[in-house]
């Protein structure tokens, strides 16, 4: 096969100070983590390679990012569980994301969803999806079974999932949604 085009050009191996231009590309660009930055990081180190002194300063660089405020986690995981909720997922999905984007325990914690935010996110995914009394018909048993499966893979528990799915009129889940469980941690 012939190629007629130039070459493939082959980038440059990683020093410090390219390193941290990408670290600070990366960090402008997009919401992140201290564990996606690192891991970003080193995927670029691997397609690329190293050409500075000793080992890349991966983990320092993510430190020093940190400290500086262009990291911060525990801001991160607020924003990105705010966004899920909002869309429809439930707890187990956002703890799930959170977990990937590398979030510790404590913070996955801290902000866990109270009752209240629970149910507007089910409600959010039942009416974007028109699961329930958002349909345009009534459910036979497979339909119904199909829309709980949907919700418990949204993350949602299955009491929630079948309350909502089985709620009478749009009315009776607005009004579900809005019920709290009474402990204030909405």
């Amino acid at each position: 096969m012939i190629n007629h085009g130039s070459p493939k050009r082959v980038p440059k191996p990683l020093d410090s100070a390219r390193l941290e231009e990408l670290a600070l590309a990366y960090v402008a660009r997009f919401a992140t983590s201290r564990a996606k930055l690192e891991g970003y990081l080193l995927r670029k180190l691997r397609e690329r390679g190293w050409a500075g002194e000793g080992e890349p300063p991966v983990g320092a660089l993510a430190e020093r990012f940190e400290a500086a405020g262009y990291v911060d986690d525990t801001a991160y995981a607020r924003a990105k569980s705010g966004s899920l909720l909002r869309r429809g997922y439930g707890v187990r999905r956002v703890s799930q994301a959170l977990d990937a984007a590398g979030i510790d325990q404590a913070v996955r914690a801290g902000l866990r969803p109270g009752e209240g935010a629970q149910r507007r996110a089910a409600l959010a995914l039942a009416r974007k999806r028109r699961f329930g009394p958002f349909g345009a018909q009534p459910l036979d048993r497979a339909q119904r079974e199909r829309q709980v499966a949907a919700m418990l893979r949204a993350g949602h528990p299955l009491d929630k999932a079948r309350e909502l799915v089985d709620a009478p009129s749009v009315e009776a889940a607005e009004d579900w949604s809005l019920a709290s469980d009474g402990t204030g941690d909405d």
